[in-house]
């Protein structure tokens, strides 16, 4: 993968995503205190797009756990909206260029990374390297050894890592682990999970260059039905066999537009993911000796639905999922709660990207994954 520099990046992102408008807001007051003695950590959102103005910053103005007190971007004119409608002071905003001064702000103790997948692992680093614990949006990298990288730079600096994976946080998809884990419904015997949405607006954006996204429905929504799939079926997967297609290759010219992919699990289930730039689809369900459920949709932002083969409805308040999310991370480092989406699950799947690209280089040919038990599973004291 290419090294992009700031100038291009900024190039692309203005063809790409222009500048969103700021959702109205009410300012959040700031933590006292500071480190472990905060009753809030302080998160700096890193690239200020669509995700960050319409999710994440609003989430922060709810959350209980943490606050946004910081940004980065690369576009000066959103300086002054964002420190405007969120009360940032000029001290907690940084450029590219000026990024890894942050080190010296005792005001941001956790840094999300919210840029293109390409420039995750050089700002997660970086963040680390500057002592501030680390959020990054999903998908981790780029590949394997950026995640290994990223890992790292996180144990050497001594700073906690979590992923963007805001559905691990929310009540319906804790649900299903529920059932899976107290075999509600019996051993799980099969799994179909999909993920998708068609694009059909500008051609020019970072999802669908290469050099910025490194790939494209899989790396995007694929990781979606690849993680309904593993927290579906309770186990990770020995083994993936994997198709691309393309109807619109004008306009998905060097990104991949729709994936299948087959798994097999140890205990001898079997599932199957669906991901797509170029299809509506946000479901997964679950086939087990005596019953079944499903979600849908299932990795929306919300309200998520669900019912089982015994005629309940999982049905939860809705909340949003990225404070959850947020708040769990900082539960982490505030309370030594588990953490829930570490490093290592990204890197999990990355390693099943990888091999799901890697079958269907080979025509389709199966290939085996070598995961432990458990890796990459949320909880585990290893990030």
């Amino acid at each position: 993968m290419k090294n992009l520099s700031r100038r291009n990046f900024n190039t692309l992102m203005a063809k790409g995503m222009g500048t969103a408008a700021i959702m109205a807001t009410t300012p959040l007051a700031c933590a006292m205190g500071s480190g472990q003695d905060k009753k809030k950590l302080g998160i700096a959102l890193v690239g200020l797009g669509s995700y960050s103005t319409y999710q994440l910053a609003p989430a922060l103005q709810d959350a209980q756990h943490c606050y946004l007190s910081g940004i980065v971007t690369g576009t000066p004119e959103k300086e002054k909206i964002w420190a405007d409608k969120y009360n940032i002071p000029k001290k907690n905003i940084y450029n590219y260029q000026n990024f890894d001064d942050i080190a010296k702000n005792d005001d941001i103790d956790v840094v999300y990374v919210v840029l293109p997948n390409s420039m995750h692992a050089d700002f997660c680093i970086r963040a680390a390297k500057a002592g501030k614990h680390v959020i990054c949006e999903k998908p981790m990298a780029v590949s394997v050894e950026e995640c290994d990288a990223i890992i790292n730079a996180c144990k050497e600096e001594g700073v906690k890592l979590g992923i963007g994976y805001r559905l691990q946080s929310e009540p319906y998809t804790n649900e299903v682990k529920r059932f899976v884990r107290e075999k509600t419904f019996g051993n799980v015997r099969y799994v179909s999970a999909d993920a998708g949405y068609h694009s059909g607006g500008n051609p020019n954006q970072w999802r669908l260059n290469k050099e910025l996204s490194g790939g494209g429905a899989l790396l995007n929504m694929g990781v979606y039905a690849i993680q309904s799939a593993i927290y579906g079926s309770g186990q990770n997967p020995i083994s993936v066999t994997a198709q691309e297609y393309s109807t619109r290759p004008e306009y998905f010219k060097d990104t991949d537009e729709t994936i299948t992919a087959q798994f097999e699990f140890p205990n001898g289930a079997v599932g199957n993911i669906m991901t797509s730039h170029n299809i509506s689809a946000n479901s997964m369900y679950v086939s087990a000796e005596s019953g079944w459920f499903e979600l849908q949709p299932a990795n929306s932002y919300g309200p998520l639905s669900g019912k089982t083969s015994k005629g309940d409805v999982i049905e939860f308040p809705h909340e949003s999922q990225q404070k959850l999310q947020m708040d769990d991370f900082s539960k982490h480092i505030l309370f030594d709660a588990p953490n829930i989406a570490p490093g290592e699950m990204g890197k999990r799947d990355m390693i099943i990207c990888a091999a799901i690209y890697e079958s269907i280089a080979k025509g389709g040919q199966k290939v085996m994954l070598d995961l432990e038990p458990g890796y990459g599973f949320g909880g585990l004291p290893t990030s």
